[in-house]
């Protein structure tokens, strides 16, 4: 079957007026395992070009928060939304987080993070893992106790390293390919439910 860009999803976010087909990977998620509730604060890593944070301020409301976080322009204007353009590796998120007035911790942490493909399966599996592995650093530091982390990995060997290192972590792990992912991509995603911070495990 040949790469249709512009397919049915990608109409259907357009006539829906979300910023990208990848709004109906969130929602699916959102709706198997609700983990979006009013009021909540939300961290958004690699959020470019925004259909996540979209979708998320919908749900968490105007009591809700969100930081959005990309290498990329998020060129959205959203009422409970900070977007920031910048490497999270170099990020003072402590910082930031104050002086944007949304205190940590957060209820859920999303990463939609992906690296610039080569190509090369290994080479982008490997990035893919390295950007799963800081959005589960970051998660570990800023999700509050039995909140959610939802990470996208290219799939590799190193799955199930992964998987068991979440569920070291959190009470509930679950793997999900949604619908809306085109037939083509690798990616799956990793929907990490009851966080349970290291110093409550010892």
């Amino acid at each position: 079957m040949a790469y249709q860009p512009k397919d049915y999803y990608f109409q259907k976010a357009k006539t829906e007026n979300y910023a990208a087909r990848s709004v109906f990977k969130i929602q699916e998620i959102d709706e198997r395992f609700k983990i979006f509730k009013p009021s909540y604060k939300i961290l958004d890593l690699g959020a470019a070009p925004g259909s996540w944070s979209q979708y998320s301020s919908e749900r968490v409301g105007r009591q809700g928060r969100i930081l959005g976080i990309d290498l990329q322009p998020i060129k959205l204007t959203l009422p409970n939304a900070v977007f920031l353009t910048a490497d999270l590796r170099q990020l003072d998120l402590v910082t930031i987080m104050t002086a944007q007035g949304i205190e940590p911790p957060f209820d859920v942490v999303l990463s939609d993070m992906a690296p610039k493909t080569t190509g090369i399966r290994v080479t982008d599996q490997t990035r893919s893992l390295e950007l799963c592995e800081l959005a589960l650093r970051n998660a570990q530091k800023f999700l509050r106790p039995r909140g959610t982390f939802v990470c996208k990995l290219f799939h590799s060997e190193e799955f199930g390293d992964f998987r068991n290192q979440l569920r070291s972590l959190f009470g509930r792990v679950e793997v999900i390919r949604p619908k809306s992912t085109r037939k083509e991509s690798k990616e799956i995603f990793f929907v990490a439910l009851q966080f349970q911070p290291k110093s409550q495990l010892l």
